[in-house]
């Protein structure tokens, strides 16, 4: 989470690019991405070299020698802001559109997306500021990269047009926490806005395949002047699986040209070096054309978080979606699309909003009939309204789910606080009950542990037969029961406490006693004066 100081100076760096002329949020959030990029890439270099001197080990160089001036370390002491602006502008800019050639001269897809790359920052003082206040942001704690693009993509206010929503990072995680991915995954989000979905998942990957030979931990003195743990990951954690990390693992796909360039280097910043982006309407029938392995049984993992209410041509969707579901709802759509890209037996985490679990038009009810009895719909966590503040207060869920086979029970989890205040603020909240969301990652995997140990469905009912708690269980028939009905106040029960009143007439002598109090009260009170 952005806060104090931090925040106050990425909103001066905000301002000044604002006063500087450039007005365009999206604008200003992929210039300060460039610049963000440069500093990190010094950064990753610097970090090779020193391991180059410690094994001896060679590595593969991001900065030529004729190149070692267009390094982030050369650029913050630039101290002509002229100069400067000539050395980014003519010197960094071409190096990025250069940068994603391999050693054949071929373009890589991330050269498709620098190749093009601008500086569209013309004034030499407002760009000194630029690299001023970028070099004191500490982009080496923790996970301050994907808190500043949170921030800086909440600048944005609104949901995009086509109903793009932000994703809050902490429910990102605890998605990806849910479905712990392994390192032979092919990961997609057919929606992927900025990465944050992938970026997450292979920070996951890294931890996950990480042990304490392989870091580094140490006290460091934050902004605030206060000690914290920093956790460094040393080595390649996945180097046996590398090839396939860096060219196949991630895949995104969207149609806001504007994000995929700061989803390429986002992901690229993470340590992916050849992430698969691309400009892409999943929906439409040029994706199937263009991507057939990916349309069609490609991935066996997706996370998305797609749009609610795009603006839809019923005629460019493909046709193979609509025979799933006969509709121009994007939410519905998406989910179709989704099952058709997972693999048999793949797995998926998606947000929807409410209406899909319990909306009573035709398309609604085949898309969960299509759920329960063509796939396994595994578990829904409902999440509370104002999770996607300052952008909508629309209610939503996760569906978690597994192409082919039946459902025979459906997992539910009442999610009421996400440890963030539900205002359009979002501040974060202390106390017992202000996040549940550590609990709902501890009751899934011990759900999922039962069944995937062929538990019996007595002591699955025993742990989660209890339709007044956070966590429980429904019956597949049950829902069939309720025209696929999903939603979860449709089975969970609702404990009433009896409250016992007076009779009427005792309480109405008490009134009278009380008013007859208050007279001999007045009365003793008018006698004094």
């Amino acid at each position: 989470m952005i806060t104090g100081e931090l925040k106050s100076n990425i909103d001066k760096l905000w301002e000044e690019f604002w006063t500087g002329g450039i007005t365009n949020p999206l604008t200003v959030i992929e210039q300060i991405t460039f610049l963000m990029y440069a500093r990190l890439l010094d950064a990753n270099e610097t970090r090779d070299e020193k391991r180059s001197q410690r094994t001896g080990k060679p590595f593969t160089r991001r900065f030529s020698d004729s190149e070692q001036h267009l390094r982030w370390k050369e650029l913050a002491h630039q101290e002509s802001a002229d100069k400067l602006l000539e050395l980014v502008r003519d010197g960094l800019f071409k190096y990025f559109r250069d940068s994603g050639k391999n050693h054949g001269g071929e373009n890589t897809l991330f050269a498709e997306f620098m190749r093009d790359a601008q500086l569209m920052i013309q004034k030499p003082s407002l760009l000194q500021k630029a690299v001023i206040m970028i070099d004191k942001l500490p982009l080496d704690k923790g996970d301050t990269k994907g808190d500043l693009y949170e921030y800086l993509l909440g600048k944005l206010t609104t949901a995009g047009i086509n109903g793009q929503f932000r994703t809050p990072r902490h429910i990102i995680r605890a998605m990806v926490d849910m479905t712990d991915p392994d390192k032979h995954a092919r990961i997609c989000d057919p929606a992927c806005g900025t990465a944050g979905f992938l970026s997450t998942a292979y920070e996951f990957m890294l931890e996950k395949y990480s042990s304490e030979a392989g870091t580094i931990r140490e006290t460091v003195i934050n902004e605030k002047g206060v000690e914290e743990e920093q956790v460094t990951y040393t080595g390649d954690l996945l180097a046996e699986d590398r090839k396939h990390v860096d060219t196949d693992m991630f895949h995104g796909f969207d149609f806001d040209a504007s994000m995929l360039r700061i989803a390429a280097m986002n992901l690229v910043m993470h340590g992916v070096k050849e992430p698969d982006i691309h400009y892409q309407d999943t929906l439409s029938q040029r994706f199937a054309e263009r991507f057939p392995q990916e349309a069609d049984n490609g991935f066996n993992l997706i996370l998305a978080n797609p749009p609610f209410k795009g603006s839809l041509d019923e005629d460019d969707v493909e046709p193979e979606v609509l025979r799933i579901v006969k509709t121009k709802k994007t939410e519905l759509l998406f989910v179709a699309r989704i099952l058709k890209m997972l693999r048999l037996g793949g797995r998926a985490a998606v947000i929807i909003p409410d209406g899909v679990l319990f909306g009573s038009s035709k398309a609604h009810q085949q898309l969960r009939k299509t759920l329960i009895e063509d796939n396994q719909l595994e578990g829904i966590v409902s999440l509370p309204s104002g999770v996607f503040k300052p952008y909508a207060g629309v209610s939503t869920a996760i569906l978690f789910f597994t192409k082919g086979g039946s459902t025979e029970r459906v997992w539910f989890y009442d999610l009421k606080a996400d440890g963030y205040s539900l205002d359009d603020k979002r501040t974060p909240l202390q106390g017992e009950d202000s996040n549940d969301l550590p609990d709902v990652i501890e009751q899934w995997k011990h759900y999922r542990k039962l069944v995937e140990s062929n538990t019996s469905v007595e002591t699955i009912l025993e742990s989660y037969g209890d339709k007044t708690g956070k966590a429980f269980v429904v019956d597949a028939d049950d829902i069939k029961g309720n025209k696929y009905d999903l939603s979860i106040n449709r089975y969970k029960e609702v404990v009433y406490e009896e409250e016992v009143y007076e009779e009427p007439k005792v309480i109405l002598a008490k009134l009278k006693s009380l008013e007859k109090e208050i007279m001999a009260d007045l009365d003793e009170l008018e006698g004094m004066l």
